[in-house]
Order: structure tokens, then sequence, then C-alpha cells
């Protein structure tokens, strides 16, 4: 089996945020302790980071399933619960992140570059956070949000300054063997190398990476032979050279075709064709090898190639294009712009600015769907089974102006209402609604402002009889004129 995986479909999940605690407090002589619910712990996140000790993908192709810890719910006497564990995977430098749809979330090219894929949720609130001067004792908490779960595609494409392409034999193993350290395997068979090697090349002052990459064969960038899999690790490269060679008895190929063939699999598969303008001409130490490499040498350079002859038996040529390399590198990071130094740009949030939209629902009639992250929060975090709690939820989307936008949006009572997964029957409380949906609505809750307050009034005799029945908790004072 394959140790070398470069493509790994991962399905990650963020930790739970745990459940708000409802609890009063309890003590001998303390008839009045209030509640003192503690807050959920948040859940864990789910993080990539690159690590420049990782080379493969394999740990996500065998384990693709990748789960953080969820948060503890809280209790009671002010104690909160314990955050999730979050979970930290490491991938190679070089890798990218898309999501299902193809685009691009991350591209982690940078040792110690992080990207969080799955957020954890947040933890509830307790009954003791909910307490305010007019809720004093709320008989319910807040629950925690799921985390998020997301299905990413993760790709490596390998950070190196030059990149050796060519056919399958043509000599690019022994090649970044004898120029760096790399000990990669080396046969007599074509497709010897199935993954990418790389190495670290010194020249001078100039210290750069080669990347030898599996061999390539025409209609590598329609997916024929390892190409298509592997074209991705040269996409980052600075230089690219081609090498050719040129001791090859198949039939049908020599250096020239060899080297046309490969650049139009580089152009089909991005424009690469710019950057291989080097062609190393190898397996000059066979005495015909080196007659073909001197007779196609003045064809190639009138195509703009630099072309030289290496051996990687005898190492003839291979100072020369070790600094022919060390000096492309050089041109090319020259011509890169000036990194601009990092600022911090702070952008307030404009004062007004609408945190909800609310539009038609097209499968209902009548009906609306109200999107932004705070309705939707809002309705993950509610006990539907606790009236309560179901009161605070409309008490906050009132406030926030949810009632009175869908109101102006032509809303009527009983019309359906969608926010994130839940739907309901909308029925406006708020005093900001009455009169724009066409009936007259509630005021407080609790409260008709259709009864007129004088069918509600009771005699000063009626007060005082409910007072000595202990009936009213208020006192008889002398206003009271009827008494």
């Amino acid at each position: 089996m394959a140790d070398f995986v470069d493509r790994a479909v991962l399905h990650v999940s963020g930790g739970n945020g745990g459940h708000g605690c409802v609890s009063v407090h309890r003590e001998k002589f303390k008839p009045l302790g209030g509640p003192d619910g503690g807050n959920g712990g948040h859940g864990g996140d789910v993080t990539l980071v690159a690590d420049p000790n990782v080379h493969t993908l394999l740990d996500f192709h065998h384990r693709p399933h990748q789960r953080a810890g969820n948060g503890k719910p809280g209790m009671g006497s002010h104690r909160g619960g314990a955050n999730g564990e979050s979970l930290t995977l490491r991938v190679p430098v070089g890798t990218v992140v898309t999501g299902q749809d193809g685009g691009v979330l991350a591209d982690l090219d940078v040792a110690g570059s992080e990207y969080a894929v799955a957020p954890g949720g947040r933890g509830g609130l307790g009954n003791a956070a909910l307490a305010t001067s007019r809720r004093k004792a709320p008989g319910f908490a807040l629950l925690g949000e799921p985390g998020l779960e997301s299905t990413v595609v993760l790709e490596l494409k390998s950070v190196a300054d030059v990149g050796l392409v060519g056919f399958p034999s043509a000599g690019k193993s022994s090649l970044i063997s004898v120029m760096s350290a790399a000990r990669p395997k080396i046969a007599d068979y074509p497709f010897t190398t199935l993954v990418p090697n790389l190495g670290v090349v010194q020249a001078g002052d100039e210290t750069y990476t080669v990347a030898d990459v599996p061999g390539l064969i025409p209609g590598a960038s329609q997916g024929k032979g390892l190409g298509l899999e592997f074209l991705r690790h040269v996409e980052r490269t600075s230089v690219i050279v081609h090498v050719v060679d040129c001791a090859t008895l198949e039939p049908g190929r020599d250096p020239v075709s060899d080297i046309e063939s490969i650049v139009h699999e580089l152009d089909e598969y991005g424009d690469l064709a710019e950057r291989a303008k080097i062609v190393a001409l190898t397996k000059v130490d066979v005495p015909e090898a080196r007659e073909l490499a001197e007779f196609v040498r003045a064809e190639l350079e009138e195509r703009g190639f630099e072309v030289y002859l290496v051996s990687a038996v005898t190492h003839e040529g291979i100072e020369a294009l070790k600094f022919g390399l060390g000096r492309a590198v050089a041109e090319y990071r020259a011509g890169l712009p000036e990194p601009e130094a990092k600022r911090i740009v702070l952008r307030p949030k404009v004062i007004g600015e609408d945190e909800f939209t609310i539009e038609p629902d097209p499968q209902s009639e009548g009906g609306f769907i109200v999107r932004g992250t705070k309705p939707e929060r809002w309705i993950r975090q509610t006990d539907f089974t606790n009236d309560e709690a179901v009161g605070f939820l409309a008490d906050r989307l009132a406030k926030l102006g949810v009632e009175s936008a869908l109101a102006k949006a032509g809303a009527l009572p009983g019309c359906d209402v969608t926010i994130g997964d839940v739907s309901f029957e909308w029925e406006p409380t708020a005093e900001s609604v009455a009169g724009e949906t066409g009936v007259v609505a509630f005021g407080h809750r609790g409260t008709d402002p259709r009864l007129e307050r004088e069918n509600n009034r009771i005699s000063a005799q009626e007060r005082l009889e409910a007072k000595r029945a202990r009936r009213v908790p208020y006192e008889v004072t002398e206003d009271d004129d009827d008494l």
C-alpha cells in the first residue's frame, strides 16, 4: 500500500456547546436565594495547522471523520461547564482546503498557518446570567449551540522552487539524488517514482528546493498515467526543468518531441509552460546519447531554452545545472513584489445596519423567511418545551425589530414565518406593530388594550375587602375617597 496521499476528503464536526443550567439557590434561613444556574461550556474547534514535519495526508485517508469535544452543561451554585477539547489536525505545508463546491477556503502554504475548519458551538447561558431587574428568577436557560459540521477536500501542492518534469525513466530521480541529499527510489523501469520527492540544493549563496514529479505522458492533463494526480505539485514552483532522456530506444521519440509533448500538457493543465525554459539532457555518459544531445542543443537554444548536458553517473554538468537553477530562482525571487507590512484594519459596525433580512417564502403562500445571525442563533438556543423560554425569544425578536419588519413587509397574523429550521404561525405581540397589520395588536404581555380601563376598575370598598381577605398585596391609602 502506498504511504503517500496528496488528496483526502475530510468530514469534520465542531463540538456542541453545553446547555445552561436552571437552578435556584437553596440554603437554610435564605428563602430567597435567587437563581444560581451556571453557563454551559463552549464546544471545541477543529483547526487545521500547516506543519513542516508532516509530508502526507495519509492519516486523513484512513480516518476521514474527525470530531472535537462537546462542552459540558452548567451546574448550580454558579458553576460553569467545562469547554470541549479542541482538535488540532496537522497537515503538510502547501495544503489547499476546498469546499464541496470547489471553492478555495484556505491555502496553508506557510508553516504555522491555521484555519478553523469547524468551529464549536457556543455554550448556553444559565438562568443566573439571564436574571434582570424585571425577571429576577428566570425559570429557563439557553441551550448550547451545535458545532458546525463540514465536509472539505484537502489537496497537497508541494512548495518547491524548482520542479523536474519529463517522461517516465528520464532520469529525474537520479538527477535529484546527485544534486541534493534526497534518496528517491531509482530503477530501470517506467513509473519508478510514484510520489513527489523533495530535495534541498545549495549553489553558492543560493539555497532552493527541488521537486521530482512522477513521470508524465501525453494526455496527463486529461488524467492519463499519474500526471493528473501530480501536476498540482508543480503549480507553486518558480522554475520548471525539462529532464529529457537522450539514451532512450523507444521508437518515435526524440528530445524535441518529448519537450513539445510536455509543454503541451503543462499548457493544458494551467499555463505552466512559461516557467519551463531550462532543459537538462541526461545520460550523456552514453556515447549515442551525447551525440544526440549535441545535435539537438542548437535547435533547443534557438527556441529560447537554456540547455545543460548532464550525467548522473559521472556528475558531468551537475554543478553548472545547480548554479544555473540558482540564478533562475534568484531572478524569480527578485521579481516578486515586496511583501507589505501586515496592517490591522478595524472596521466598526455601522450603527443601524440591518442584522437580519426578511424575504417571501416560496414554499408558503403569504409566508416569510427571516435570515440573520442573531435570530437564527436565538432559535437554536431556545427550549421550545418551556413557555417562559419561548416568551423570552419573542421579546428578543421584538426588540431586534423583527416583528415591526414583518408587519412592514405585509405579514398578517397567522401567516407562516420561518427562522432557521423552525416554522411557526406569527402572532404580533409588540406595541410597535399595533395598527400596521390591520388589526389591533396586544400591548404588554398579559394585557389587552381592547378592554377599556373602566371595565377593569374596582371600587375602594372591594379593594378593602380584598385586602382583608389577603388577596391583594397593597395597602389602602387616604387617596381612596370612597372609604
